[in-house]
């Protein structure tokens, strides 16, 4: 008789599990904001908008915890936000002064710029609008140069990583030339490849202050209907523009998508646990539904099961500690 239990006991459990979790694959998105005080974000407790001011302290944190890295996302009041997203590619940005302040602090903390207009525009959406015979769009083309500029100008500022995630067509070859122009060639790109029109980026949008306010972004994001087909499409398109790691968003609705993926592509995977997946675990875990230990690893572990090298994950300073306590 077959008994898989005889390799689960306490002494051999160790010694034949394959995943590994640490520290070291987990990276905290940072919601960034010029001045004032450290504000909650209602939908995701424990999340915060920083000023720039108390930056510092949280990035302290996160190099102490040995994570692998920070994700900047820049939050702008709705008087700053102009058409075009100038916010987004101006010298003395949020993002860009939160990177510069960043890099002379701690210049061994791995620095992620997240690389998009939406957080920018007085419409919230990820590019330039136009109005055609059906209603608005989103230029494509006219959009790729304001990327460019956006992630030169992460670049100069610090940025160790640019991430692009306004899923315009041909937007990491632009970057990429861009970057190689300025001078640039050694920054990678990790590029939000495959990135699905989703219901679970609400509470981002709260955080953010992102919502697009007409229509939604669904003539540019995936549809979570589309077969596998398009996520092979999206992902070997920014391989062959040159993306150097390719991330899938969100995590766990999408792990067939990740896993098919790892075995067909040579480069790093990436994959973004949301905040709709982090509001989920967390009201649950509030409200004494599950064990927010035990659920939110078991979680990260499917993702690195699947083929994440690295998870962006809002849980990565509490993820971090817990493993630490073993």
């Amino acid at each position: 008789m077959e008994r898989p239990r005889r390799l689960r006991s306490p002494l051999l459990r160790p010694l034949v599990a394959e995943v590994e979790l640490s520290p070291r694959h987990l990276i905290l998105p940072l919601f960034v904001k010029e001045e004032g005080e450290k504000e909650p974000i209602p939908s995701m407790p424990g999340v915060f908008r920083y000023p720039l001011k108390e930056l510092s302290q949280v990035a302290e944190e996160a190099l102490r915890a040995g994570l692998g890295g920070v994700i900047l996302f820049g939050v702008l009041p709705e008087s700053a936000k102009d058409p075009l997203g100038r916010g987004a590619y101006a010298e003395d940005g949020v993002v860009q002064r939160a990177l510069s302040l960043l890099k002379k602090a701690f210049p061994e903390l791995l620095l992620i710029a997240d690389t998009c207009l939406c957080e920018y525009t007085d419409h919230g959406h990820c590019g330039v609008v136009r109005q055609g015979p059906l209603g608005f769009y989103v230029d494509n083309d006219a959009t790729l140069e304001l990327l460019a500029r956006t992630a030169l100008a992460q670049a100069q500022a610090g940025a160790d990583v640019v991430a692009p995630s306004a899923m315009m067509d041909g937007q990491v070859r632009a970057i990429r030339e861009a970057l190689d122009r300025g001078g640039y060639t050694h920054v990678p790109i990790l590029s939000y490849a495959v990135k699905y029109a989703s219901a679970f980026y609400g509470p981002f949008r709260e955080a953010a202050a992102s919502a697009p306010q007409f229509g939604d972004r669904s003539g540019y994001q995936m549809d979570p209907r589309a077969g596998l087909w398009d996520a092979l499409r999206e992902a070997h398109l920014d391989d062959l523009e040159g993306a150097d790691l390719l991330m899938v968003k969100p995590a766990l609705p999408y792990l067939d998508v990740l896993f098919a993926l790892k075995g067909r592509l040579a480069k790093p995977l990436f994959a973004y646990q949301v905040s709709g997946e982090y509001a989920m675990l967390k009201a649950a875990a509030l409200s004494g539904y599950l064990e927010e230990r035990r659920a939110v690893l078991e979680t990260l572990y499917a993702l690195r099961r699947a083929g994440a090298q690295g998870i962006l994950t809002y849980y990565a300073l509490e993820a971090a500690r817990w493993l630490g306590e073993g």
